[in-house]
């Protein structure tokens, strides 16, 4: 392959980036049913480069998803597999689901993308990933005494999607610190605030 194909293959996959980047932002802050002129705006690319990558607004949301998943499929399992402990590994992974906002990235894909996360072999097959991570990472955890025997997977699913509102002067670092010691707390069989 010549070096120029190599570069135009580059760039291709860089707009491909940048727009399911800035619809992911886009999503989380307006909903999917924003024009998708403003995606390709925020992205930085043309509106014909943006269709021409997703020919409507479906695909887009598809595409979304899939990048959204593999997300928490990379960081499940770079949790999973750097961390010394399976307690450790779940509470990276949930904070760092907290620290990207998925529960609004979630709220505003989710419905819209619902039927096709159970059709769509490309998200059935990421999905999947996540979930035997977090199936994992919680009968591991439970195993070695520090995680409630009565939490689930489809229990810390849902913690993954938890949204931290920010009180007056408060950073939103500091309320994800906050509402983490909280939440970690009443997942330990006995809770204590030393995370």
């Amino acid at each position: 392959m010549s070096p120029t194909a190599d570069r135009l293959r580059a760039d291709a996959r860089s707009n491909r980036d940048q727009i399911v980047n800035a619809a992911l932002a886009v999503f989380r802050e307006r909903g999917t049913e924003v024009p998708m002129k403003e995606i390709a705006d925020r992205a930085g690319v043309g509106v014909g480069t943006l269709y021409r990558r997703f020919p409507d607004r479906d695909a887009l949301l598809v595409g979304t998803a899939q990048a959204h998943l593999e997300r928490l499929s990379d960081l499940a399992a770079t949790a999973w597999r750097e961390e010394r402990t399976a307690w450790r590994g779940m509470r990276r992974f949930l904070r760092e689901c907290v620290e990207m906002q998925l529960g609004a990235q979630s709220s505003a894909i989710g419905p819209a993308v619902h039927r096709a996360m159970h059709a769509d072999p490309r998200l059935i097959d990421v999905r999947a990933a996540v979930v035997d991570l977090v199936t994992r990472m919680t009968a591991r955890a439970q195993a070695d005494g520090d995680l409630r025997l009565d939490i689930g997977p489809d229990d810390i699913s849902l913690l993954m999607t938890v949204q931290v509102y920010t009180r007056e002067g408060e950073s939103y670092p500091d309320a994800v610190d906050r509402v983490m010691t909280i939440m970690l707390d009443g997942l330990r069989p006995q809770p204590d605030s030393a995370n």
